[in-house]
C-alpha cells in the first residue's frame, strides 16, 4: 500500500518497549471450498416468487437470483482475498480470544491512531476502501497533517476473529479489548469510530473513557430522547412540536420498528436457530440483504445493473467471507449478548462525555437530527449532514468519509 507502513510484533517492541503477542495473519481459503460454495449455490432449493410487486414480503425473488447467478458463475473470491492480503493483518490473544485486526500505519510521523469497528451485516471488509486515504492523505487529496494511523480489528463471532464458546463478551467487554489493542500496539492517544454495532462499541468506549482515548466518531448515533422513544414505544403520534429533521427520524425510526426489526428480534432472542443460514448460501445472502429498506434498495439496484457506490463484487465479498468463516450464527449472537442485561435501547443516549464527531448520512436506518445529538452528547464537536449516503458509510462513500474524519478529528490532533 503506497505511503504505509506495515507494523510487526518486532516494530512495536522496538517503538514502545512492549512485548506483544501479535502474530501476522494471512487469508488462505482452500479450493475446495470455493467449489462446495459454487455447488451449494447451483443447488438451491428455490421457493415461489413472492405475491406482491414490491419488496412488503421481503427479499424479492428476482433480486435474489441475480445474485446467486453472480455468485456462482462471475465473483471471484481470489480478487478479494489478494485485496486483504495487500494490507498488513494481525491476530492477537485477548480475554483468552483471538482477534483479528488490520493495521496500517502511515509515514506521517504525527498521524492519528484511529480505530473503526464495523457492524453487522457488515465486516472489515467495509472499512478497506478507506485505509488507503486515511494512512496516506497526500496521495488522496489531503495534507500530511491529516494522517491517521489505522487499526480494523474483526468482532468476536466475526470475520477471521475468534468464536466465544461462552457467554459474556457483549459491547461493554468489547470496549475494554479494543482499548487493550489500541495499548497493546503502543498507542497512548487515540481516537474511535463505528457504525451499527461499531457506534455502540465506540460509545461504550466514550463512556469507559479509558486512558489514551481522545474521542469518538459515529456515522449512526444514539440520540433519541426518552420521551421520544417513550412515544413511540406507546404508539401514540409524533407530537406536533417536533422540527422537520425530528419528524423524519421519527418516521425512519416508525419504518424501522414497525416493518425492520425482524432479523434483530430473532437473533437476539434465539440465535442458535439459525441454521438454515449457515447451511444456504443463497440462504445467508438474503438473511443479510434484509439489514434495512434503504440499503436493500441500493443493493437491489446494484444487481439491476445501475451504478451505485457498492458494486456486485463488494457486496459478495462480504457475503463470501461470512460463508467461508461459518460466521453466520456466531455473528448473530452479540445480538444475544446485548439482549441479556438491560442497557436501554439501540438508539438511547449512553451519556458519553468524551468528545463527539457526530456525521450523519440521509438513508441511514433514522438520520439523527441535529437537536437531538447535542442533547445526546454535551461534548459534540462536529456535525454534518451529508446529501448521499447510508449505512454502510465507509463502503459505500469512502471519499466522504474520509473527508469527515479528516474534518471531525481535527480540533483533537493539537
Amino acid at each position: 500500500m503506497t505511503g504505509a507502513i506495515t507494523a510487526t510484533p518486532a516494530d512495536i517492541a522496538r517503538q514502545t518497549g512492549i512485548e506483544t503477542d501479535v502474530r501476522p495473519f494471512r487469508v488462505s481459503i482452500p479450493e475446495a471450498e470455493l467449489v462446495d460454495l459454487r455447488r451449494r449455490i447451483k443447488a438451491t432449493k428455490w421457493p415461489e416468487k413472492e405475491t406482491v410487486n414490491d419488496e412488503s414480503q421481503g427479499v424479492q425473488f428476482a433480486t435474489t437470483q441475480k445474485l446467486a447467478h453472480y455468485w456462482a458463475t462471475d465473483h471471484d473470491w481470489r480478487k478479494a482475498e489478494a485485496r486483504i492480503n495487500a494490507v498488513p493483518n494481525f491476530l492477537t490473544n485477548i480475554d483468552g480470544l483471538d482477534i483479528h485486526f488490520i493495521h496500517v500505519r502511515s509515514k506521517e510521523k504525527n498521524a492519528l491512531p484511529l480505530i473503526i469497528t464495523h457492524g453487522w451485516p457488515g465486516s472489515f471488509i467495509e472499512q478497506m476502501k478507506v485505509i488507503a486515504p486515511l494512512t496516506d492523505p497526500t496521495s488522496h487529496g489531503g495534507k500530511a497533517e491529516d494522517a491517521f494511523d489505522v487499526v480494523i480489528p474483526s468482532l468476536p463471532g466475526h470475520g477471521f476473529s475468534g468464536k466465544p464458546t461462552a457467554p459474556g463478551w457483549d459491547v461493554p467487554r468489547i470496549a475494554r479489548a479494543w482499548a487493550t489493542l489500541m495499548n497493546r500496539l503502543g498507542y497512548t492517544r487515540y481516537v474511535a469510530q463505528g457504525g451499527d454495532w461499531g457506534n455502540a462499541v465506540s460509545e461504550v468506549m466514550g463512556v469507559q473513557a479509558p486512558p489514551g482515548l481522545l474521542g469518538i466518531s459515529t456515522n449512526m448515533a444514539a440520540t433519541v430522547p426518552a420521551e421520544i422513544s417513550k412515544a413511540m414505544a406507546a404508539g401514540s403520534a409524533p407530537p406536533s412540536t417536533l422540527t422537520a429533521d425530528e419528524r423524519n427520524a421519527w418516521e425512519q425510526l416508525d419504518f424501522f420498528y414497525k416493518k425492520g426489526l425482524a432479523y434483530a428480534s430473532e437473533m437476539s432472542l434465539r440465535p442458535q436457530t439459525l441454521y438454515g443460514i449457515a447451511d444456504s448460501p443463497v440462504g445467508l445472502a438474503a438473511w443479510m440483504l434484509d439489514h434495512d429498506a434503504r440499503s436493500y434498495s441500493l443493493i437491489a439496484r446494484v444487481f439491476d445493473g445501475q451504478q451505485e457506490g457498492l458494486t456486485r463484487d463488494d457486496i459478495l465479498d462480504n457475503i463470501t467471507m461470512y460463508w467461508l468463516t461459518n460466521t453466520a450464527i456466531s455473528s448473530a449472537r452479540l445480538y444475544w449478548e446485548a439482549s441479556q442485561k438491560s442497557m436501554g435501547g439501540f438508539f438511547d443516549p449512553r451519556g458519553v462525555k468524551l468528545p463527539v464527531v457526530v456525521t450523519v448520512f440521509p438513508d441511514e436506518i433514522y438520520a439523527a437530527p441535529k437537536s437531538w445529538a447535542e442533547r445526546a452528547y454535551p461534548n459534540m464537536i462536529y456535525f454534518n449532514k451529508l446529501p448521499k449516503g447510508g449505512h454502510f458509510a465507509a463502503w459505500e462513500q469512502p471519499e466522504v468519509f474520509v473527508g469527515e474524519m479528516r474534518k471531525g478529528f481535527k480540533a483533537l490532533r493539537t
